[in-house]
């Protein structure tokens, strides 16, 4: 109840609510959104434009790239599955992720769930200094993080990536689950402890079922950085067999020859899986990046 209705109806008044504007009216008044919308949408969408009439197009067509083929020339994609190592990087790709996903969830809501239920100083300033590394760039410590795993065998194995990329992931993760997990009554976890659960099970039973919708939404964020990450793969993994599908889409430019059209393929074929995850879990996506923004 807004203010105005409760003096109404401290006042004895009968409070009438103001009338609904017709769609055609809101239209009308804010034009100028569905304008500005028209625009985010045409500048978003013309890379993506870009990208697949290019694909369909010959090595030697010199034509446009705003210009759609008169012909769908199919030898792109076939030239990409069989001689660039694509479904090899799927494989490196998928395991990375895979495994970066399971070590932010696993570690992000632990630690999230601790610095929320226990809000003492120390945790103050723990969640200070979370918050503080996300604020660090990852290019700025790129020379001392491959002088360590260089030392420790790291290079070109997937340890060494999984372990780093989710490294720079995590402060996010607690961060996202601190956010949901604080605004959940912690008498829940009172009359679990009643019941004779300890700290864990208290964890296990009543808080992890309710972080669903934030859970999906470190799945996505998390798996997109990692599916899109460059940097770190390039320096890491430094043989052919190790490469990310990011990877093999470098290899499509190099100082004697750049294939614009096999580029183009290949980077539609690495978008499919993470197009396809984002439509499954769209519902999903929205409600928890609102639930913990809000919360």
């Amino acid at each position: 109840m807004s203010k105005r209705e409760a003096a109404m109806a401290y006042s004895g008044e009968n409070y009438v609510a103001p009338p609904k504007e017709s769609p055609k009216k809101y239209v009308k008044a804010n034009w100028w959104k569905y304008i500005v919308a028209a625009l985010i949408i045409f500048v978003t969408m013309m890379p993506l434009y870009v990208l697949i009439e290019m694909s369909f197009k010959e090595p030697t067509d010199l034509a446009s790239r705003l210009t759609w083929p008169t012909y769908f020339y199919l030898g792109n994609y076939k030239s990409v599955i069989q001689n660039s190592g694509l479904l090899n990087a799927y494989k490196n790709t998928i395991i990375i992720v895979v495994s970066v996903i399971c070590i932010e969830v696993f570690a992000g809501c632990l630690a999230a769930y601790a610095l929320a239920r226990n809000r003492t100083k120390l945790n103050a300033f723990i969640r200070s200094m979370v918050l503080g590394v996300m604020m660090v760039p990852a290019v700025t410590i790129l020379a001392g993080v491959y002088s360590i795993l260089a030392k420790i065998h790291g290079i070109n194995s997937y340890w060494a990536l999984i372990f780093v990329t989710a490294a720079f992931g995590l402060p996010m993760s607690v961060y996202l689950y601190y956010n949901f997990i604080i605004a959940i009554p912690e008498a829940l976890d009172d009359a679990a402890r009643i019941d004779g659960a300890n700290r864990f099970q208290c964890f296990l039973w009543i808080i992890l079922p309710q972080l669903r919708p934030v859970t999906v939404t470190v799945v996505i964020m998390k798996g997109v950085n990692a599916w899109n990450d460059y940097l770190y793969p390039m320096y890491i993994m430094q043989t052919v067999d190790k490469y990310t599908i990011v990877l093999v889409v470098k290899q499509f430019f190099s100082e004697n020859n750049t294939n614009l059209q096999g580029a183009a393929a290949c980077c539609l074929l690495g978008m499919l899986p993470i197009i396809v995850l984002y439509i499954c879990l769209n519902k999903y996506f929205i409600k928890g990046s609102l639930d913990s923004a809000v919360k």
